[in-house]
């Protein structure tokens, strides 16, 4: 008996230095006794966590591709108080481990003190090639806390990744945490950490409980570590100092805050991400994709300065400016469902706290006073008026960015959410015309005001203003088809009615009060109320504006700008568009923008290159496409992380970074490759070239995944559910088994197709003009065609396969026939 217990404590201690492996379901869970390690690693190998557990509790590895990314800190959980801090770090020697379902749970993880301490359970399972961490967390009494790990991740350093995408579509740039415990705090859990030169990225996706929230900030830890910190709490956390998402050399950026007793749980998914195939940008025919992405991924995102707050300049200088009209667009060209419900929040929060009860939209959010009209700023809000003068532009800021962001959001009830409000943001302006000539006025009458009225905003733009002019007869335009779709056609007129006024008063020369300087071959800026012109001095988004929404329609006129535009350019060997050619008079501007170039007084400004793209996209596409690849050019040179570039050295400028440093790259997205969603389908109006031949991308629109292959006059959509190919522009969407076709991505005619069985329609289509309409199915299938939007009551004929025969049409314009597709078929409407 004796001989058999020795050699069973033999067999024993011999087990313990062992590791013994934990098969669940081929699911590889390994568990080193001795040393109390767990690695888990997932059946296709690119994820890998090892967990110690052998005095407190940490993840001490978290690998991708078999390469370590954490710093010897690890992964741990924890809190602090106002006099001492704890984690599950410490030392504990009564955590147990034990299987569960499909995984391991260790539990008896505490620390604290008498007055709070903490008891902990973590939960690990495996889903596929995923790895699921459930962390309950329990407190012994309520307190307040300065701060919590829920959990903490602390990577080597900086370089570990280049950034991280949150889901609130913003991101984190680890460049810009440059100095030690630079910290940015925002309000939300998950995010994509990737780094670009291995195409290795990591998914953290977080869950709370229902109805509590979820923090995370991104900091530069006093070991150099790049660090990721999570926090769930009871309610939304608030600011520390002032309303900053961005505080430098502070660790902490959220105030204290309370925790109830009892518990919290929260629960993590990781997961290994092939960045360059998740976000990639498809084949972009002459133009370098990977900076697209790269670009879209950064400085795209960099405006998101936390939940309900996107504009610019950006998180890194908390700021958002309310004047600026492309933050819906930038989200078509970024792509990413999380941004579109951010930048819809966005503009509810507008509507909520920055608009006055007259309709007048406040022109910008900071985290603290200080750059604002006296009186104006909302330490609640962040709300107020900018300190340079009344700009007038955040009124049509507002109103465009809605209207755009309703045809990403297709929500007609959210759009219905913001008509009163947007009524009231046009209504406010159309008032400001005191002389009843069609034009707008601003809240300065003239430069000896030494106020600015627009984005310019140490240039005292004054009384009638050009630029904003412009932009208001973009989003009355815009406007009055949401008007329409809202059911109101009276006030769709009526702004359209305003709109043609404007456009035909804007246009008149300027001796008849107009804005049109023959001499010069430009739009001037302004005109004080004394009848004083100014600002004919070539200035870029005045004269691209008019273009680009198109209150300049006539060729000849377009013609001279661009041509001189371009001409000054080139002269000068300019990468990108300054804000305007020639210097402002001495009296029309700031003393900082003197002497010329300097500043807004002859600086490079990419902010405004999508209008330049829009412009030039139309007249010479080969200029459009120059200045999209220079900036992608400098993108790979500086990041664009700056304000502005010099006009004599071509070099970045400024702390104060825009993201609308972008916009000549969503440009490219819109007015090149013509990607224009509405709100009930997926659109494409292309301005190709022959270099871009052979461009082929997928494009999300709400949870609709299209391929999109774009040459000259050769356009393909395609999805699971149809296909359509085109030489010229068209819009479609399919609604159960009804494919409807748009001709020309409008709304004044339509094909719908219906049919039988829940197979792909296919079609081709050869002419929609006055002369045929004319599509070709090559799908078999029985099907019913309706066509609406003929003439009422007129004879047509109808060709199927070359055999014709007559109809007439209904007296709403339409006419349905069906017919089933056995081989290709051609229909011919005349």
């Amino acid at each position: 008996m004796m001989r058999f217990i020795l050699l069973l404590s033999f067999f024993l201690f011999l087990f313990q230095d062992t590791c013994f492996s934990i098969e669940i379901e081929n699911r590889d869970i390994k568990h080193n006794v001795s040393v109390k390690t767990i690695t888990i690693t997932v059946p296709d190998k690119k994820t890998s966590i090892t967990i110690d557990y052998s005095n407190g509790c940490v993840i001490k590895q978290l690998s991708l591709n078999g390469k370590n990314t954490l710093s010897p800190s690890g992964v741990y959980t924890g809190i602090r108080t106002s006099n001492a801090t704890f984690s599950s770090a410490d030392d504990n020697k009564h955590i147990t481990l034990t299987k569960n379902a499909n995984g391991i749970t260790l539990s008896g993880i505490s620390y604290g003190n008498g007055t709070i301490s903490v008891k902990e359970v973590w939960d690990f399972k495996l889903n596929g090639n995923k790895i699921i961490w459930d962390i309950t967390r329990d407190y012994n009494n309520a307190a307040s806390l300065e701060d919590m790990a829920f959990p903490k991740w602390n990577f080597t350093d900086l370089s570990v990744w280049k950034g991280g995408i949150m889901d609130n579509g913003g991101m984190v740039w680890c460049k810009y945490l440059k100095q030690v415990n630079d910290t940015y705090g925002v309000h939300t859990g998950g995010v994509t950490f990737w780094n670009t030169e291995s195409g290795d990225a990591l998914r953290i996706t977080a869950k709370t409980d229902k109805g509590k929230e979820i923090a995370s900030k991104y900091s530069h830890s006093e070991k150099n570590e790049f660090t990721c910190t999570q926090l769930v709490t009871d309610t939304q956390l608030k600011q520390r100092y002032d309303l900053s998402r961005f505080v430098s050399g502070k660790a902490d950026v959220f105030a204290p805050f309370e925790v109830k007793k009892g518990k919290l749980k929260v629960s993590f998914e990781l997961q290994y991400v092939d960045y360059n195939r998740e976000y990639s940008r498809g084949t972009l025919a002459g133009i370098d994709a990977v900076a697209v992405r790269e670009l879209l991924n950064t400085t795209g995102r960099y405006g998101v300065v936390d939940n309900n707050i996107i504009g610019a300049n950006g998180w890194l200088t908390n700021w958002k400016c309310l004047h600026e009209p492309f933050f819906a667009q930038i989200g078509m060209a970024v792509n990413d469902p999380n941004y579109t419900n951010n930048m819809s929040a966005t503009l509810d929060q507008e509507r909520d706290q920055a608009m006055l009860g007259d309709g007048r939209v406040l022109s910008r959010w900071h985290n603290a006073a200080g750059d604002e009209i006296p009186g104006t700023y909302n330490s609640k809000t962040g709300y107020y008026e900018a300190m340079w003068g009344y700009t007038i532009d955040s009124q049509t800021g507002y109103v465009i960015n809605t209207s755009e962001q309703f045809d990403l959001n297709g929500n007609v009830d959210w759009l219905r959410s913001h008509q009163l409000s947007v009524e009231k943001a046009l209504d406010w302006l159309i008032k400001r015309d005191s002389n009843n000539n069609g034009i707008f006025e601003m809240m300065n009458d003239g430069i000896a005001d030494k106020k600015a009225s627009d984005w310019l905003d140490i240039v005292w733009a004054s009384f009638e203003n050009s630029f904003v002019n412009a932009q208001m007869y973009e989003a009355l335009t815009l406007w009055s088809k949401c008007e329409r779709i809202l059911g109101n056609q009276q006030k769709s007129d009526h702004y359209l009615a305003i709109a043609s006024r404007l456009k035909t008063a804007f246009n008149k020369p300027v001796e008849k009060g107009g804005f049109w300087s023959a001499a010069k071959q430009q739009y001037v800026y302004w005109r004080d109320k004394d009848g004083s012109v100014h600002g004919d001095n070539l200035v870029t988004p005045v004269n691209f504006a008019a273009i680009a929404f198109g209150i300049c329609d006539d060729p000849k006129r377009i013609a001279l700008i661009l041509d001189q535009i371009e001409y000054r350019s080139k002269a000068e060997n300019l990468f990108h568009w300054p804000l305007c050619f020639d210097s402002f008079k001495r009296e029309e501007v700031s003393e900082g923008n003197w002497p010329f170039p300097k500043y807004e007084n002859g600086d490079i400004f990419p902010t405004w290159g999508y209008l330049g793209i829009r412009a030039y996209a139309k007249y010479d596409k080969a200029i459009a496409l120059k200045y999209i690849n220079n900036l992608l050019d400098q993108y790979k040179k500086d990041g664009l992380s700056s304000q502005r570039y010099s006009r004599t050295t071509q070099l970045g400028l400024g702390d104060d970074i825009l993201a609308g440093i972008s916009t000549s790259i969503t440009a490219l997205y819109r007015d090149i490759y013509g990607v224009r969603p509405r709100w009930n389908r997926m659109g494409l109006e292309p301005n190709m070239s022959s270099t871009l031949n052979g461009t082929k991308f997928s494009y999300t629109n709400r949870n609709t995944v299209y391929n999109l292959e774009l040459s000259v006059n050769n356009y393909l959509m395609r999805t699971n559910g149809f296909s359509i190919k085109s030489k010229e522009s068209f819009g479609a969407n399919k609604a159960g088994n009804i494919l409807t076709y748009y001709p020309h991505n409008d709304d004044v005619m339509l094909l719908q197709i219906n049919s039988a069985s829940n197979r792909s329609i296919n079609m081709e289509i050869n002419s929609w003009d006055a002369n045929a309409y004319s599509w070709t199915v090559t799908s078999p299938d029985k099907y019913l065609f309706t066509i609406k939007g003929l003439a009422p009551g007129k004879k047509y004929e109808l060709a199927i396969n070359g055999v014709a025969k007559h109809f007439t049409s209904k007296n709403d314009g339409s006419f349905s026939i069906e017919h089933t597709c056995k081989s290709t078929t051609k229909f011919a409407v005349k």
